[in-house]
C-alpha cells in the first residue's frame, strides 16, 4: 500500500528559535537552550513545553536533535511540534533520511530557509504504523545508547587501570625521562615519486580521539599524496603532535607513512615495550602536559624539547609485560564494544531505511 505523500509543512509546525532573554543566567540548570550544535547552556525560560524537533537553521545549518524536556531553541535554529495526525518522533527518523545539510544556502554563513524546509515531501502512514515504526527503532537506538555507556566506561576503566598498574607509590621503579625510551622516526618518503605504488597513510584525521583506534582507512596511490611523508613499521607508535590535547594516538599493526603532523616513536628495545609506551601517551597526565608544551597560534604543536623531557615511572620489563596483559584484556573487550557498535549501526541504518519506505 502506497502512503501518502505530504510537504513537511504540512506534517510539522516549523517555528523560528529565538534569541535568549537578557536574563538568562548559565547556571540556572532549568532548561537546556539548544544551538546547531546541540545544547548551549541552561536557561530558566523555555519555547517549547514539551517534545521537539530541533534544527539547525545558521551555522551548522541541518544538525538535527530530538529533545524531549522542555527547551530554548536558539535563533541559529528551527523547532518544531506536530500537526494532525503525525508522529513527532516519526518525523524526526524521517528526517535523519535525508540530508538535510544539502539544503543549505551557501551566502557567507550556510543557512536553510524555511520554505526549502516546509516542501520536504514526506510518505506518511497511518499514525498506528508511525508509532509501531517508531517503537521499533527506539529499541535498537537504545541498545545504540547502552553500548556507547559500556565504551565509555570502558574507557574510563582503562585510564583508572593504567594509573593504577603506573602508580610508582611503594615500588622501587627507575624515573626515566620520555624521550629516553624511544627513537623518533624520520625516515622520510615523497610518495609522487612512486606515483602508481599503493601506501597505507595515515593522517590525522584517520586517528579517533581517545580511541586508539583508525577510521576510514583505504590504501592510497603515491600520486595523491603530495608532500614528504613519514615512513613507519609495526610497533611504532604514532603520535599526534598538532593538538595533542585531542589525544590521538595508536599502535601500528601494519607498515605504512604518515603525515609529518604525527611523530612515529619507535620504542627501544630493552627498556619499554611498544604497547605500553602507547598506553602511557595516552594518560592523562601526559596529554596535559604535552597539551601545556604546546606552540603556535593557529596550528599550535607539541614542543618536541619539552616533550622529551616528561618524566615517567618505567616498570622493569616483566612487570611491564604484566600490566600489559592487563591493558589488553580491556582493549580486546572494548573492540568487541566498537564490533558491536558497528553492527548496530548497519542494524538501525537499514532498518531506517527500511521503514522509510511505503
Amino acid at each position: 500500500m502506497n502512503w501518502p505523500t505530504k510537504k513537511l509543512g504540512e506534517v510539522i509546525e516549523i517555528s523560528y528559535g529565538k534569541g535568549l532573554p537578557k536574563d538568562s543566567r548559565v547556571d540556572s540548570g532549568k532548561y537546556f537552550a539548544y544551538g546547531s550544535n546541540g545544547p548551549v547552556y541552561s536557561t530558566d525560560e523555555s519555547l517549547t513545553n514539551g517534545e521537539t524537533i530541533v534544527i539547525g537553521r545558521k551555522g551548522t545549518a541541518g544538525a538535527l536533535y530530538f529533545i524531549s524536556d522542555p527547551c530554548w531553541p536558539i535563533d541559529t535554529t528551527f523547532f518544531a511540534k506536530p500537526k494532525n495526525d503525525a508522529s513527532l518522533k516519526f518525523v524526526y527518523y524521517f528526517l535523519r533520511t535525508k540530508r538535510l545539510p544539502k539544503l543549505a544556502i551557501v551566502t557567507g554563513v550556510p543557512g536553510i530557509n524555511r520554505t526549502t524546509l516546509a516542501n520536504i515531501d514526506v510518505q506518511l502512514p497511518p499514525l498506528g504504523t508511525q508509532k509501531q515504526i517508531v517503537e521499533r527503532l527506539d529499541k535498537i537506538a537504545e541498545a545504540q545508547k547502552l553500548n556507547d555507556g559500556l565504551i565509555q566506561k570502558t574507557d574510563e576503566l582503562f585510564q583508572s587501570l593504567l594509573h593504577k598498574e603506573l602508580n610508582p607509590a611503594g615500588k622501587d621503579w627507575e624515573v626515566e625521562k620520555l624521550g629516553l625510551v624511544f627513537n623518533r622516526i624520520t625516515d622520510a618518503i615523497l610518495p609522487t615519486k612512486h606515483p602508481e605504488q599503493k601506501f597505507n597513510f595515515i593522517g590525522l584525521e584517520n586517528i579517533e580521539s581517545d580511541t586508539s583506534r583508525l577510521v576510514n582507512i583505504s590504501p592510497v596511490q603515491g600520486k595523491f599524496i603530495k608532500s614528504t611523508k613519514t615512513r613507519f613499521k609495526i610497533g611504532d607508535v604514532l603520535y599526534g603532535k598538532l593538538r595533542p590535547y585531542l589525544n590521538k594516538v595508536w599502535l601500528a599493526d601494519f607498515d605504512g607513512i604518515c603525515s609529518t603532523d604525527i611523530w612515529a616513536l619507535r620504542a627501544k628495545e630493552g627498556i619499554i615495550l611498544p604497547q605500553l609506551l602507547g598506553a602511557i601517551l595516552q594518560q592523562s597526565s601526559i596529554v596535559q602536559k604535552s597539551s601545556a608544551s604546546m606552540a603556535g597560534a593557529n596550528l599550535p604543536r607539541a614542543n618536541k624539547d619539552i616533550f622529551d623531557k616528561i618524566a615517567i615511572a618505567l616498570p622493569p620489563l616483566e612487570i611491564q609485560k604484566q600490566i600489559v596483559a592487563k591493558l589488553s584484556a580491556v582493549q580486546d573487550y572494548k573492540k568487541q564494544l566498537l564490533e558491536q557498535k558497528a553492527k548496530l549501526k548497519e542494524l538501525f541504518d537499514s532498518a531506517l531505511t527500511r521503514s522509510m519506505k511505503s
